[in-house]
């Protein structure tokens, strides 16, 4: 007995060190299995591709949906020289090559450039022909790919993350998917990981939601992974009718009276100068009007359809080249100047107003 209790003080007295070393938030080194979160799990797996790099918001410039380049750029657009500082220089890329319908457009970047790709890693490139090679490498137009875009994380997050190594428990803080990326892609070195819920949740209508458990999370993201139009095209002027309504179209007719044919293309040939001086008027009672000097047309039109997805369907006695279904892509309306766009594959009607 005199042996054993030194020994059996000695591993009481290891125990309350080793005990004392460590806080209340200790619970979490071992959490339960719903609340941890582990690698290459389907929740992580899932965080990983809401994460990913979203290279379809510059396809303007680069035609590939897994990359990006890296901002400042300059560009020469239709002949002009454009450095593009942020997002917003998207749109003005855009609206050089809209200012004419009747040109070839052409987008020159000065080399070198810097391409960020899914995982966040960069590489310097320094021709078209470099360029290419890596956009080779992504999904083509609107085909499936990894990354989730119908839902965002609200950031900062935070989560727990315990080290067998040297017994600590740390915090760490994520700000933006390029952390959280790094964050999953780290976690088979940590022993135990919670994420400190309750975190917010941006979904592809604008509304929030708020998620209280790995579970949930792991739901959410899977509800929301299919609920948009990810945009993967290399279309630049596809969503410009994102807030259009059939409401604008009344509006706008009952501005302006007086339509002239800004262009009108069918089967490849350019109809334009067929129709100079005339006339149309959009009738809020579904009537169509069409003057050219002392002749004048009937027809009707109707719309249907929300945002990038309305129709205009034009049918009008004696002038067959403008009666089809059309799809409305652009309306703009500026102090003295109106015009809308009208599509329909390769055909294109466009109308302007002095209004």
């Amino acid at each position: 007995m005199k042996t054993f209790k030194p020994l059996l003080f000695l591993l009481l007295g290891l125990l309350i060190i080793f005990t004392s070393c460590r806080s209340e938030n200790d619970l979490s080194i071992d959490p339960p299995a719903e609340e941890a979160l582990t690698a290459n799990s389907a929740v992580a797996l899932l965080l990983l591709k809401t994460a990913l790099n979203d290279g379809s918001s510059d396809n303007i410039i680069d035609s590939a949906n897994c990359l990006s380049v890296q901002l400042p750029v300059t560009l020469t657009v239709n002949g002009t020289t454009l450095i593009v500082n942020n997002e917003d220089g998207y749109q003005e890329i855009e609206d050089i090559i809209d200012s004419f319908n009747d040109d070839i457009d052409s987008i020159v970047i000065s080399y070198p450039i810097v391409v960020v790709l899914e995982d966040y890693s960069t590489v310097t490139v320094n021709s078209d022909t470099e360029l290419r090679a890596l956009a080779s490498n992504c999904a083509g137009e609107n085909e499936n790919d990894d990354d989730i875009e119908c839902i965002d994380f609200q950031y900062p997050i935070t989560a727990s993350v315990f080290n067998i190594n040297n017994d600590v428990i740390n915090t760490i803080t994520i700000n933006n998917d390029n952390d959280m990326y790094d964050f999953i892609d780290d976690l088979d070195q940590f022993t135990a990981v919670t994420i400190n819920f309750p975190i917010a949740l941006l979904l592809a209508d604008g509304t929030t939601q708020n998620v209280s458990t790995i579970q949930e999370l792991e739901n959410a993201i899977e509800a929301a992974e299919d609920t948009c139009d990810e945009d993967d095209d290399y279309d630049y002027d596809d969503d410009d009718c994102d807030f259009c309504t059939t409401n604008d179209l009344d509006s706008l007719f009952a501005t302006c009276t007086d339509w002239e044919v800004s262009e009108l293309e069918r089967n490849d040939t350019d109809l334009t100068d067929s129709y100079d001086g005339y006339l149309f008027s959009f009738n809020n009672d579904g009537t169509l009007t069409v003057v050219d000097g002392t002749t004048t047309w009937n027809g009707t039109w109707t719309a249907s359809g929300t945002g990038n997805n309305i129709t205009v369907t034009i049918n009008l006695n004696g002038l067959p080249d403008f009666n089809t279904t059309w799809n409305l892509v652009e309306i703009e309306q500026e102090p003295g100047e109106a015009n809308f766009d009208l599509q329909l594959g390769d055909d294109e009607l466009s109308f302007l107003s002095d209004c």
